[in-house]
């Protein structure tokens, strides 16, 4: 992996853009491409019942007039789709290159449907194991109980991700903006997953033709560092860099334009990514993108995006950082510390903030804790951790809550949940809205001893999902997020013509 110090823009900076960055800014060839076909209801979540149910745009019934304009839109923006739609001179004059045109258009055709066809096979599996509710023992780990919201479908659906899944790479554009990531911040999760992914073995494939999806390996978190003046207020270069890769891509390949980039996604936990991907129209309203603030408000589309978990590895590692004392040896009702970032941190500590010294208050609420006191510590000593959110919808501390056995307690506005399509987060957390800041201890006081136990060792029970691990252990946090986008790409239909 390649460690990059990070910095701000210089005479280093600008050069780096003029070499590496500026030689990106092509002209996009966007051609005619149809429609993915949606499957009805998520496959976990409603055990998988509606995957026959294809609810299809029949492009026969498509209104010509409409359709016509969407075609002269996609020329007009992309420029140069004319070949698409119309025969080109040189394939009326030349039959023979006609004919060779036909021929491999015909191939990747065959390929697609190959594809398809082993994602139906694959949905009717999964129909059918739940259908007959059995269950398949895992060597390694089976998964059971409330804490899934369909155990059974879960563990037939990563079966056949692991059986089946084939990602695809870009290999365009060079570090540190591409292939590679901040692996040591709070950003971790976006480098970790794209190095992981760059040497995964079993998921990654050579052959584009092969791939159920593409993945765009470019990192807003180092776009942020390496390329954003913050003396400038102005992110428009990082938004120029990702439309012009898309722009490239779409170019070269023939896969975005076959979909509309359907069948693609990027990751990032940087706050920037939702905005940074909102100035591609294809990538924000058909990509999978998969982002740590999953803020419905700023666009976050459950159905097709991504929410993944938010870990702060300040050493790379979670080594030292798993694990915590039984629920009877923790005497502390309730934890947090940290800054007053956004509106709800206010409001929180106007109703529970905790005096310097004031051990025997079992609300244990901090703006900053003193240098005395070990934030890893006070929080394996408390039952239930407070995770509101700051400026972004995620937080760090319901990763850190899981790691260290303590119930994490989720309060915040239009967040989804990391693996929402699998996990029951309410089966091992605590979710209260804002409002009900003021009721924060009647409500936690009002958890039965018996069901705080219960939720506490559910909450051990699904932090494999959350654990990073190099290499990558079946079940973690690198083959859950790849498990979210397997379902979005099982979900969905995709045909050449």
């Amino acid at each position: 992996m390649i460690k990059m110090k990070k910095s701000c823009c210089s005479c280093s900076s600008i050069l780096f853009a003029l070499f590496f960055v500026l030689p990106l800014i092509l002209i996009s060839r966007v051609g005619f491409s149809r429609r993915p076909l949606w499957i009805s209801s998520s496959v976990i979540k409603n055990g998988g019942n509606g995957h026959g149910q294809l609810h299809q745009k029949n492009e026969d019934l498509i209104n010509p007039e409409i359709r016509h304009k969407e075609l002269m839109n996609v020329i007009k923006n992309g420029g140069h789709g004319h070949e698409q739609l119309h025969q080109s001179k040189e394939d009326l004059i030349n039959p023979e290159r006609r004919q060779n045109k036909e021929l491999i258009n015909t191939t990747c055709s065959a390929k697609l449907k190959k594809l398809e066809g082993g994602l139906a096979r694959a949905r009717a599996r999964i129909r059918i194991y739940v259908k007959n509710s059995t269950q398949t023992r895992d060597p390694d780990y089976t998964p059971q109980g409330p804490v899934y919201w369909n155990a059974n479908a879960f563990h037939r659906s990563y079966l056949e991700m692991e059986k089946l899944f084939k990602v695809f790479i870009y290999e365009e554009g060079e570090p540190p903006l591409f292939h590679n990531g901040p692996c040591k911040s709070i950003y971790s999760m976006e480098g970790n997953f794209i190095s992981l992914m760059e040497i995964e073995p079993r998921f990654r494939t050579r052959d584009p033709e092969k791939a159920h999806v593409f993945l765009l390996p470019f990192s807003v978190t180092m776009m942020v560092n390496f390329i954003y003046d913050p003396n400038s207020n102005d992110a428009s270069f990082i938004n120029h860099i990702i439309v012009d890769y898309v722009n490239l891509i779409s170019a070269k390949y023939p896969f975005w334009n076959r979909s509309l980039g359907w069948d693609h996604f990027m990751l990032s936990c940087h706050d920037w990514g939702p905005i940074a991907s909102s100035h591609s129209p294809y990538l924000f309203n058909n990509s999978i993108r998969a982002f740590c603030n999953a803020n419905t408000s700023e666009g976050f589309n459950p159905s097709k995006d991504v929410s993944i978990p938010e870990v702060n590895l300040l050493t790379g590692e979670t080594k030292g950082l798993l694990g915590g004392p039984s629920p009877s040896r923790r005497p502390i009702l309730a934890f947090f510390a940290g800054g007053l970032h956004g509106p709800i941190r206010p409001i929180l500590l106007d109703h529970w903030k905790t005096k310097i010294g004031d051990k025997l208050n079992e609300m244990q609420i901090y703006e900053y804790l003193p240098k005395t006191i070990s934030y890893q510590n006070m929080m394996k000593k408390s039952r239930f951790c407070i995770c509101p959110s700051g400026y972004e919808v995620a937080s760090p501390r319901i990763v850190e809550a899981l790691y260290s056995g303590c119930v994490p307690v989720l309060i915040s506005d239009h967040y989804v949940a990391p693996f929402s399509d699998v996990l029951n987060w309410k089966a091992f957390s605590v979710v209260i809205s804002v409002d009900d800041i003021p009721d924060l201890k009647k409500i936690l006081k009002g958890i039965s001893p018996r069901q705080y136990i219960r939720m506490q060792r559910r909450g051990v029970q699904v932090r494999r999902h959350f654990e990073v691990n190099s290499p990558p252990k079946r079940f973690d946090v690198f083959n859950m997020i790849l498990h979210s986008v397997w379902l979005r790409r099982l979900n969905a239909r995709i045909r050449d013509q």
